[in-house]
C-alpha cells in the first residue's frame, strides 16, 4: 500500500513538473513569436548545416508564416502558400505549394506557426536564454525532433531540427525588427526575364 503511495505521488509530481516544463516553454516560444512580428517583420543572417548537404549561409526575410531567403546558390520568396526558388545556376525557378518538411529547410523561423499544436514543449536554462525542446507526438511529423536556443531577448540564436536519422543545425545572427513589405515574399518576374519557370504544383 505504501508503495502504491509513493509511486502515485511520484507521478503526480512528475506531472506537474512536466506540466510547468510545457508551460514556461510555451511562454519563451509566445513571447518569442511577438518578438518576430511586433515590428511588421524582421530580418537576419543565417548559415546552414545539414547531414549529407553541407553547409550553405544567407540571408532571411520574415513576416508571419512568409519568408524570403537568399544564399549564393538560390533565392526562396515565400508568401504563406505559393514558393519560388530561383536556382542560380540554372537560371530555373521552382513554383511549388512546399509541406512542412520543405518549408524547414529553407526557414530557420518556421517554428513560429508548427509549436502551437502537435508537440510536447520542455525548456532548460542555458548561458544567456533558454532552449526549448519541440518532440512530435505523432510519428507522422516530418519534424521529429526541434531544439530553439532563445536568448532573454527572446531572439532566437540557434535551432536544431531532427528529419528521420538526419539533423540540421542553423546558426542565426544580425537578428534587425523591422517592417518588411509584402511584396518582399513574392518572387518578382520583372527582375529575372530569363528566367524558366517550372511550375510543381
Amino acid at each position: 500500500m505504501k508503495k502504491r503511495i509513493i509511486l502515485t505521488t511520484v507521478v503526480a509530481l512528475l506531472t506537474v513538473v512536466c506540466l510547468g516544463q510545457t508551460t514556461k516553454a510555451r511562454k519563451i516560444l509566445d513571447k518569442t513569436a511577438q518578438t518576430l512580428n511586433a515590428q511588421g517583420g524582421a530580418s537576419a543572417n543565417f548559415t546552414l548545416s545539414s547531414d549529407g548537404i553541407g553547409s550553405t549561409s544567407g540571408t532571411i526575410a520574415i513576416k508571419g508564416n512568409k519568408f524570403r531567403a537568399q544564399t549564393p546558390e538560390a533565392s526562396t520568396w515565400y508568401d504563406g502558400t505559393t514558393q519560388w526558388t530561383y536556382m542560380k545556376k540554372t537560371e530555373e525557378v521552382n513554383v511549388s505549394n512546399p509541406d512542412e518538411r520543405q518549408q524547414s529547410q529553407l526557414n530557420p523561423y518556421q517554428f513560429i506557426t508548427i509549436y502551437k499544436s502537435g508537440y510536447r514543449l520542455s525548456v532548460k536554462d542555458v548561458t544567456g536564454g533558454w532552449e526549448v525542446r519541440l518532440k512530435a507526438l505523432s510519428l507522422g511529423r516530418s519534424i521529429q525532433e526541434m531544439y530553439i536556443t532563445v536568448s532573454k531577448q527572446y531572439v532566437p540564436t540557434k535551432v536544431r531540427l531532427r528529419e528521420g536519422q538526419k539533423w540540421s543545425t542553423i546558426t542565426i545572427s544580425n537578428f534587425k525588427a523591422g517592417n518588411q513589405s509584402d511584396d518582399t515574399f513574392t518572387f518578382p518576374s520583372k527582375d529575372y526575364p530569363n528566367a524558366e519557370v517550372i511550375d510543381l504544383r
